[in-house]
């Protein structure tokens, strides 16, 4: 395919693209249908019909990426008219390429353009999750250090703290702190919280804003009382979960939390140095 139509097609697929009042970006089965070379409508709505399928075969919503409008074309005269129109996600876009023409030179086009689009946005969906993930754990790392803190002012040392929140995490996974790092086959000189999924970050962290409050608001002196405190949180906390179908001892352990620090961290460097490095991460 020679440079010049390349480029061509970039810029009418980009031109075409547009965004929801919400930022969902989509383009129109219309506008689509002259962009893969398609003449006619009613051929063009047979391979939409293909890639529906696909869509409900991939267990996704149809209705999700595929939605009926109307769209007003000009008659001439000043009169209009509305026609059906379809409003597709990028996904549906990609999808509806697979099922194209292979032969047509846009359609090749379409496909790698759509699959690069997709891709990409994975790459930015995930790269949000591992910086939401590595956000909770400095949540948690600062809120434990404070309750270290309550601790010391409130009784007079903090070297219960290690047993405070053992008794934590035994009220909220039913099994005691290096159980769960058994389970999860974590190395004993590592934080348990280094390894868990950002639900139990946030869960945890919860439990230990909670136990910070009541120990000030109740001015508790003693480690029996801030361990009871810690235990009732976690215990509530633990309910919660379960009562949403979610059991915290049962959860895979995630990436090393030190490790996607460093891969986020070289992701952003190599960015500022070339703009366009997010598309050819992984």
């Amino acid at each position: 395919m020679k440079i010049a139509l390349i480029k061509t097609l970039l810029n009418n697929f980009e031109l075409y693209a547009q965004k929801t009042e919400d930022g969902v970006e989509f383009w129109l089965a219309r506008d689509l249908q002259h962009l893969l070379g398609y003449s006619k409508w009613d051929n063009f709505l047979n391979v939409i019909s293909k890639a529906k399928t696909a869509c409900e075969i991939s267990e996704h919503k149809i209705s999700d990426h595929f939605a009926d409008v109307g769209k007003m074309v000009s008659l001439g005269s000043n009169a209009e008219t509305e026609i059906p129109d379809i409003m597709l996600t990028r996904y549906a876009c990609y999808l509806i390429t697979q099922n194209g023409d292979p032969r047509k030179e846009e359609i090749a086009f379409a496909q790698t353009y759509f699959a690069i689009q997709t891709r990409k946005l994975e790459i930015i969906e995930r790269r949000l999750l591992e910086s939401e993930r590595l956000s909770s754990r400095r949540k948690l790392a600062q809120t434990e250090k404070e309750l270290s803190g309550v601790i010391f002012e409130q009784t007079g040392s903090d070297r219960n703290f290690g047993i405070i929140r053992n008794k934590g995490d035994l009220a909220l996974f039913g099994y005691p702190t290096k159980e769960m790092k058994k389970k999860w086959k974590i190395p004993n000189n590592r934080a348990l919280s280094d390894f868990a999924p950002t639900i139990i970050l946030k869960a945890k962290d919860f439990a230990t804003e909670i136990t910070i409050f009541n120990a000030k608001e109740k001015k508790m002196k003693n480690e029996q009382q801030i361990s009871n405190e810690h235990i009732t949180n976690n215990k509530s906390v633990r309910k919660t979960l379960l009562e949403r179908g979610i059991r915290p001892e049962i959860l895979s352990p995630e990436e090393d939390i030190q490790k996607v620090e460093r891969k986020l961290k070289s992701q952003t460097k190599k960015e500022l140095k070339n703009p366009l490095a997010l598309n050819k991460n992984n």
